[in-house]
């Protein structure tokens, strides 16, 4: 059999061994394999005393059985030399599992094998001299065996994969769990000794204050904000929901201004942890204004930014209703001329001036104003002049202008 290399053939010095070398070879290497792996296995743990152990159903340490099998595939391969060696997956799976489960990187795993190797090369060095193996062969055995030692690598780094997921998994469903308790509207029992059981498991430290998040995805398959670890993320809603600890502290802003990059939605509120329902509530009104068009869509808004809009669009009803009494007065004039007198009267209002102070206001002429002002006493007579109307009509009137009915004289500036 020979060695291909893209399209030149090259001849296999291993393969020119006389078939019968090759038995004896194989027979020695096999009747050797498991002191060899005791061997392995004592210096393996000589090099590295804190490796657990761990045993299998019958008592014996899975990493013996998983050396021993190695070999032994690998020596039978050498013997039929058909196709690559295949060692039966589960046990180099389950050593890459547990360096997964137990937070462990793959290095160290990585350096036993290669020192198991080297262990086998020499006795199976020793083996060869004594067949008269030619050096050449043994050479390519050698490139062999790390080749093989690849494939034990691939199995671990798929159970040490598989690990990772399974860890990553609970922890999501344990973190859903805590949000869940953490937004509810009413708790049973103890909320706050729950709370402390849950945070604990997943290694959250529990804040003072928290600010909840209500994101709109860029895109039905978006990957989720890289927020980082402390913020708590669940991306299982139609509208994914975050949970902000100790919103205000350093650099805290900063982060999620950067990890919310294209995206948007709204964050709440600071409140106290106990109070994370309200926070919640405030940012699921801002983004359902945001999808209504009256907050600026296409970015993450802070509520406490846009408080006056939350507070006077939010009570719809109520607001319609207060509007319909205080603004009847306008009922018969016309929509522009009606448009025109709610302006200069909520300019007006907001002023507490004279003509020329709501003409600059309105960047029209004062004698217009004047005008205006005069039609405006005699809609509402003397109820201009009550403190408490005077409320209610700048309420409503800045409510319209929120919505868009109004025109604001900010946006002219």
């Amino acid at each position: 059999m020979a060695l291909r290399r893209g399209p030149v053939t090259v001849r296999s010095a291993w393969h020119d061994v006389p078939r019968l070398q090759v038995r004896q070879f194989a027979a020695l290497a096999m009747a050797e394999a498991p002191v060899l792996a005791e061997e392995i296995l004592q210096e393996i743990r000589h090099e590295y005393p804190h490796l657990p152990v761990v045993l299998d159903d019958s008592g014996e340490p899975m990493a013996l059985v998983g050396i021993r099998r190695a070999i032994e595939v690998f020596v039978q391969h050498l013997e039929t030399a058909e196709g690559r060696p295949r060692v039966h997956p589960e046990v180099f799976q389950e050593f890459g599992r547990g360096e997964g489960l137990h937070g462990r990187s793959l290095d160290s795993l990585q350096a036993i094998y290669r020192l198991g190797v080297r262990l086998a090369w020499r006795r199976f060095a020793e083996i060869g001299t004594r067949v008269e193996i030619p050096p050449p062969a043994m050479y390519e055995l050698v490139d062999a065996g790390y080749e093989y030692l690849d494939g034990l690598v691939d199995q671990s780094v798929r159970g040490y994969a598989e690990a990772a997921a399974r860890q990553a998994g609970e922890r999501l469903r344990l973190q859903r769990r805590l949000m869940e308790l953490l937004l509810a509207e009413h708790h049973r029992g103890d909320p706050a000794e729950a709370l402390s059981e849950r945070a604990a498991r997943i290694g959250w430290p529990l804040p003072d204050k928290v600010a909840v998040g209500v994101l709109l995805r860029p895109a039905r398959e978006a990957v989720a904000p890289a927020v980082g670890q402390g913020v708590l993320l669940d991306m299982e809603y139609e509208q994914p929901r975050m949970v902000v600890p100790e919103p205000d502290a350093a650099g805290r802003p900063e982060l999620l201004h950067r990890a919310l990059t294209g995206w948007a939605g709204a964050i709440g509120p600071p409140v106290p942890l106990a109070d994370a329902a309200k926070s919640l509530r405030w940012a699921e009104a801002a983004v359902r204004l945001m999808e209504r068009g009256l907050l600026p869509p296409g970015e993450v808004l802070y509520c406490t930014e846009h408080t006056e809009a939350l507070v006077l669009l939010q009570p719809e009803e109520l607001i319609d209703d207060l509007a319909l009494r205080c603004l009847e007065p306008l009922a018969h004039c016309g929509p522009t001329h009606g448009r025109r007198l709610a302006e200069t009267l909520l300019a007006w209002l907001e002023t507490r001036g004279g003509a020329p102070e709501v003409a600059a206001r309105l960047g029209v002429h004062p004698q217009t104003v004047r005008y205006r002002l005069r039609q405006i006493r005699e809609l509402w007579g003397d109820e201009v002049d009550d403190p408490d109307r005077r409320f209610e009509l700048e309420l409503v009137l800045r409510a319209q202008r929120l919505r868009g009915e109004l025109g604001d004289p900010r946006a002219r500036r």
